[in-house]
C-alpha cells in the first residue's frame, strides 16, 4: 500500500508541470467578439481587430493579473464614452459607440467638398427677394447637382444587379423615386425663371456632369461615403429652403402656386412620392407638433395656397432624403431608426 501512494505521488508531481503547460495559455487566451457581418462598417472592424491583437500580444508573455490590466487599459477609454461603470466594452456596447460614425478621414473630405462647392454657389448666386429671378437661378443650380447623386446610385446598383447582385432591389426603388423628386423640384424652379440664362444653365450641368462621374467612383468604392455626401448636400439644401421661407415669408405668400407644383403635390399618382419617404415615425403629426420636433414627419394631402406652400414642401421633401440617407450611411438601412431620433452622421473620435 506505501509503495501504491509513493508510486502515485511521483506520477502526480511528474504530470502537473506538462499539464499547466497546457492549461495555462488557455486561461489566458481571450477571442474575438463575434458579431453578423451585416453590422461591420470599416470603423467598426478596425477597432475590433485593434482590440484584438492588444489582447493577443500579450497572451503568451503575461500572467492572468498582468492580462487583466491589458485588457482594461486597452478598452477604457471607449467605455467610458457608454457607462463610467462598465469594466467590459462588449459588443453591444461597442456598437453604440461606432453608430452615427464613420472613418474621420472621409467625413472631413466629404464635408471639405461639398462646404466648398456650397459656397461658391452661394457666393455666385446671392438671394435678392422673393421677386427676383437671379434668386431662383441659386436653386436650380442646387437642384440640378443634388439629384445628380441618385442616378448615379442607381447606374452603379443597376450594374452589379446585372452581374448577379440581386439584393438591393428596394433600394434602386427608393432611389428612382428621389430622383423623380429631385427632378421636379427642378421643374418648379425652371418654371420660375431658374435657368433662363445660358451660363446658368453651362454651370449647372457641368458641375452635375463631373459630380455624376465622381460619385460614380466613390459609390464603387464605398457606397457609405458616397451616401454621405449626398447627406451634407441635402442638409444644406434644407437649410437654405428654411432660411428664404423665414425671410421672405410675406412676399413668397402673395405669390401664385406654379402649375408643375400643384400637379406634383395635388394630382399625380402619390406612389412614387411616398416611395421615397422611407423613414417613418411612431409619433402623430399632433404628437410631433407638441413636442416641438424638429423636422417633423409630414402628413397628406398637401393644400397649396401659394407659393410659399410650395416651398415648404420642397423643403420638407429634401428632409425626407435626409432621413433616409442618414440611415444608409450610419446604419445601411433606410429605416433603421425612427424619424424623430435621426441625426447626422458624426466623424468616428480618434484616440
Amino acid at each position: 500500500m506505501i509503495c501504491h501512494l509513493l508510486s502515485t505521488t511521483v506520477l502526480l508531481s511528474l504530470t502537473t508541470p506538462f499539464a499547466s503547460a497546457f492549461v495555462q495559455p488557455m486561461s489566458t487566451t481571450t477571442t474575438l467578439p463575434m458579431v453578423s457581418p451585416s453590422t461591420w462598417t470599416p470603423s467598426s472592424v478596425a477597432l475590433r481587430m485593434a482590440r484584438g491583437v492588444k489582447t493577443m500580444e500579450h497572451t503568451n508573455t503575461s500572467t492572468d493579473e498582468e492580462m487583466v490590466a491589458t485588457t482594461a487599459a486597452a478598452t477604457t477609454k471607449k467605455t467610458k464614452e457608454i457607462d463610467d461603470d462598465d469594466d467590459d466594452l462588449g459588443d453591444a456596447a461597442l456598437d453604440q459607440v461606432l453608430a452615427g460614425t464613420m472613418d474621420p478621414t472621409v467625413y472631413r473630405l466629404n464635408k471639405f467638398l461639398i462646404d466648398t462647392i456650397y459656397q461658391l454657389i452661394c457666393i455666385l448666386y446671392p438671394v435678392r427677394s422673393a421677386n427676383h429671378p437671379r434668386s431662383y437661378a441659386r436653386f436650380y443650380v442646387l437642384e440640378t447637382v443634388a439629384r445628380v447623386p441618385y442616378f448615379a446610385y442607381l447606374s452603379v446598383l443597376h450594374l452589379r444587379e446585372t452581374f448577379g447582385e440581386r439584393t438591393k432591389a428596394a433600394q434602386m426603388r427608393t432611389h428612382y423615386a428621389q430622383a423623380d423628386n429631385e427632378l421636379h423640384h427642378l421643374l418648379i424652379v425652371e418654371e420660375l425663371g431658374g435657368n433662363r440664362l445660358f451660363l446658368d444653365r453651362w454651370v449647372a450641368q457641368s458641375a452635375a456632369f463631373v459630380y455624376y462621374w465622381y460619385v460614380v467612383l466613390i459609390y464603387s468604392w464605398n457606397p457609405a461615403a458616397a451616401y454621405h455626401l449626398s447627406e451634407l448636400i441635402e442638409d444644406h439644401a434644407y437649410e437654405t429652403y428654411d432660411k428664404f421661407l423665414t425671410e421672405y415669408e410675406s412676399e413668397l405668400k402673395q405669390l401664385p402656386v406654379p402649375d408643375i407644383a400643384r400637379k406634383y403635390y395635388e394630382q399625380d399618382n402619390p406612389f412614387l412620392f411616398d416611395l421615397f419617404c422611407t423613414v417613418k415615425s411612431s409619433l402623430s403629426p399632433q404628437e410631433q407638433k407638441q413636442q416641438q420636433v424638429q423636422r417633423s414627419v409630414r402628413s397628406r394631402p398637401f393644400q397649396l395656397t401659394s407659393l410659399y406652400d410650395v416651398f415648404c414642401n420642397i423643403r420638407d421633401d429634401e428632409n425626407e432624403h435626409w432621413k433616409t440617407l442618414c440611415n444608409l450611411v450610419q446604419f445601411n438601412d433606410m429605416n433603421a431608426v425612427d424619424a424623430n431620433q435621426v441625426q447626422s452622421t458624426q466623424p468616428l473620435k480618434e484616440e
